[in-house]
């Protein structure tokens, strides 16, 4: 859905790998301007403004990185699915939490427990004469 706005950026990775890593450029970086994109309505623009701010700069870009593997290709699948989860993640609104009543018995069995509780602790204390 977001494709056509997204542009990646790569270059060499960081770390461990010897003339691959000097050679090829297998890091990605996905780019996804939130603040100028044509897909999203204002107020779906918020929501991703709002959760994923810890992720966005201040020029409204989404930036993710990935040098994971090897290969350009894979890192870009990565990449891909980082920011497909990241959206989902956003646009993801949490179940209303419905109340339940206590059943009667439940609170008998409550009040019997703390009855029983506080006659054990009443026998730790010393007798007074």
């Amino acid at each position: 859905m977001f494709e056509p706005e997204i542009y990646f950026k790569t270059s060499r990775s960081s770390g461990s790998g010897g003339q691959n890593v000097n050679k090829v450029s297998t890091k990605v970086e996905l780019n996804f301007d939130v603040a100028q994109s044509k897909l999203l309505t204002e107020e779906q623009r918020q929501i991703i403004f709002s959760k994923l701010s810890n992720r966005i700069n201040k020029a409204g870009i989404l930036k993710i990185t990935v040098q994971e593997t090897r290969s350009q290709f894979e890192n870009k699948e990565i990449a891909l699915k980082k920011f497909r989860t990241l959206i989902t993640f956003a646009f993801h609104k949490p179940k209303k939490r419905i109340r339940t009543n206590v059943s009667k018995r439940t609170k008998e069995k409550r009040l019997q427990n703390k009855k029983k509780h506080s006659e054990i602790k009443k026998g730790r204390s010393r007798i007074r004469f």
